[in-house]
């Protein structure tokens, strides 16, 4: 074990769970009307406790565990079986480990929270969150950096998918599982009233932005000149795909926005996740400037042309992004063109298939979408009884 390198991850450990709760729930509370705010806050906030649970019970293993096959882990580790203080993962803890890939693995089906705000269930939400983690999420795990199909000796060879921090695994699948939830349950009542908050959403945006430091930097597994590259090129991207998104804006729009700077920050941050690790700032510098305006593009075709109803634009930010930044790496020649792409194909493919049998097997016990009484007074005061605000926004 390695005191440095552990004390490092401990923070990073935290500083993830900080970009979720209470980052990501700060970050879409503001985007949505007052009457479903405390309904967002509602789902990040359970997310984070029941994907804890479920990370211990069995999705460690079948993403980490021991397995052959290079599908999955097996569970061989289920309920942490093995794992000691003594136990080692590399120059760390295991349980340490395991606690940040459960981060990891909370903020990836919170991120979809963004495609339903404001018309999904309750028991739907955490039905199909807890599924889709398990199933979907951490196989994905086991095949990119659990040693599986997609990693180094799978089936493109000897140099597999170079994914630092989530590129395919968190961003890809959670765009991907977002989109297909937004087109089966279809556009909301009244998709032209603005954010209600915008203050909080900067707020959460400068949250997100501070944690991704440990998304990003903790990836490295280590406390050296790596991980403060990774921490460097993250911060650039960042800046970078801010100012682009806003002079965009403006351009086309005549205004700069607030929420326009920071959601092109989180453009800027999801497309440098996956190429963290590898390039130096000068290429941050680049994929920040092309991320700023190309998801901004992708909102805008998602919204107007293709009139997909993904409230708070997960795929077009997030997806787009993390997807963007993995085609970079080969495009830096980084890696390879056939890792690269075809790491994508398969795992978009599998996305989609595995998010819509899971939703629809929900569905089947539970409502996917509450009534329009309930959509039109509110997520908060009819599902929750509560409310955060007395207006009538």
């Amino acid at each position: 074990m390695d005191a440095a390198d552990t004390a490092w991850i401990m923070t990073a450990t935290a500083l993830v769970l900080f970009m979720t709760l209470p980052g990501l729930a700060l970050f879409y509370g503001g985007l949505v009307r007052s009457r479903n705010v405390l309904s967002v806050f509602m789902h990040c906030y359970a997310i984070a406790c029941l994907m804890s649970v479920l990370w211990f019970f069995a999705g460690y293993s079948i993403a980490f565990g021991p397995g052959e096959s290079g599908l999955w882990g097996g569970l061989g580790k289920i309920g942490l079986n093995g794992v000691t203080s003594q136990s080692l993962s590399g120059t760390l803890p295991e349980v340490l480990f395991f606690a940040f890939q459960m981060t990891f693995a909370i903020i990836t089906p919170a991120l979809i929270v963004g495609a339903y705000v404001e018309r999904i269930g309750f028991v739907f939400v955490m039905l199909f969150s807890g599924l889709w983690m398990l199933l979907c999420y951490a196989p994905v795990v086991h095949w990119v950096w659990g040693g599986g199909i997609l990693a180094d000796g799978g089936i493109f060879g000897a140099t597999g998918v170079k994914d630092f921090a989530g590129g395919i695994v968190v961003h890809e699948t959670a765009g991907i599982a977002a989109l297909v939830l937004a087109i089966m349950l279809g556009a909301r009542e009244n998709q032209t009233t603005p954010p209600h908050n915008p203050g909080l959403v900067m707020v959460g945006a400068a949250m997100l932005w501070v944690g991704w430091f440990g998304f990003n930097g903790g990836s490295q597994l280590a406390a050296d000149g790596g991980a403060a590259m990774a921490i460097t090129v993250t911060h650039i991207s960042a800046a970078t795909a801010s100012l682009t998104w806003a002079l965009w804006e403006r351009i086309k729009f005549g205004k700069f926005s607030l929420v326009g700077l920071v959601t092109g920050t989180i453009a800027g941050l999801a497309s440098i996740t996956p190429a963290s690790g590898f390039v130096g700032p000068w290429a941050a510098l680049l994929i920040g400037a092309v991320a700023g305006i190309l998801c901004q593009e992708a909102v805008v075709m998602i919204r107007n042309r293709i009139k997909i109803d993904d409230t708070l634009d997960v795929f077009a930010v997030h997806g787009v992004g993390g997807i963007f930044g993995t085609v970079m790496i080969a495009a830096l020649g980084l890696g390879s063109w056939v890792a690269q792409l075809g790491s994508l194909l398969i795992v978009g493919v599998f996305t989609v298939v595995m998010t819509v049998v899971i939703a629809l097997i929900c569905r089947a016990v539970t409502p996917l979408r509450v009534d329009a009484e309930t959509e039109h007074n509110g997520l908060d005061i009819t599902v929750h009884g509560e409310r955060a605000y007395d207006l009538s926004n």
